[in-house]
């Protein structure tokens, strides 16, 4: 009987100690996604050709300090901002939109608070002076039916030296292409995608400024990318639809 009890008793602590290791590990991954770098999925093509559909990349926590928005659910336990470091104009960053704080966007920083921006014929204008941009090779995709597409391709090179790639696929005559003058508020920020006549960003109204207690993280390292050509249970065409050049690159 004692032999049995004595069984039970070590049975039981192993349990309680496998239970134990399973929330010590879920408490340190939850410490990790909330203070220091959570992982997102690029679900659209407004990044397009920084970042593409399928990417998945670790946004850093600790770039820009913390808000509401940096802990699950977002409870309004911070009233604004803590250990803010202001974000530099060229970051791929990810926020909550302005609009419906439930939803994620991620696009670059073009305007810093106190900036005027500006688009004309397509051309970038910041307080009043033109970006350089400079034609590259054409961005080269394939459509839904497999069929190469060419996008023109160009290089922008920000105020701060920052440099990018950016797509014009309809030329400079997008819907916005031509706007009036954005003057960028006090602790707000202007963001852009990089595919600039496929991008939802601070030329509309339903994003606008993007405050700085939106701001989630930036974007630095893209750790895996799929084509989106084998589903979660093909395993045997994960190699074929993994995009390996592009895993582990930093994000510029």
């Amino acid at each position: 009987m004692e032999k049995f009890d004595s069984m039970a008793a070590k049975k039981e602590g192993g349990t309680w100690e496998f239970v134990k290791t399973i929330g010590y590990a879920v408490l340190i991954a939850i410490g990790i996604r909330t203070f220091a770098y959570e992982p997102f999925n690029i679900p659209s093509g407004s990044m397009i050709p920084t970042l593409l559909i399928g990417d998945y990349l670790f946004v850093s926590k600790l770039s820009y300090g913390y808000s509401r928005y940096s802990l699950p659910f977002s409870p309004p336990v911070i009233p604004d901002r803590v250990m803010f470091t202001p974000p530099e104009r060229g970051d791929v960053s990810v926020f909550k939109k302005p609009t419906d704080p439930s939803t994620d966007f991620i696009k670059r920083i073009i305007g810093l608070p106190g900036d005027k921006i500006q688009v004309k014929a397509g051309i970038l204008h910041i307080n009043g002076k033109a970006v350089k941009r400079e034609k590259v090779d054409d961005f080269v995709a394939l459509d839904p039916f497999g069929r190469e597409v060419r996008v023109a391709q160009y290089r922008e090179t920000l105020p701060n030296g920052r440099e990018h790639l950016i797509l014009e696929e309809r030329g400079d005559r997008g819907g916005a292409d031509n706007t009036g003058v954005y003057t960028v508020p006090a602790e707000h920020y202007f963001m852009m995608g990089d595919n600039r006549d496929n991008s939802v960003d601070s030329r509309a109204r339903e994003v606008g400024f993007v405050p700085k207690q939106n701001l989630v993280g930036r974007a630095e390292i893209l750790f895996f990318s799929t084509d989106g050509s084998a589903a979660a249970w093909e395993v045997w065409r994960w190699p074929i639809a993994t995009r390996f050049t592009r895993l582990f690159q930093s994000i510029e």
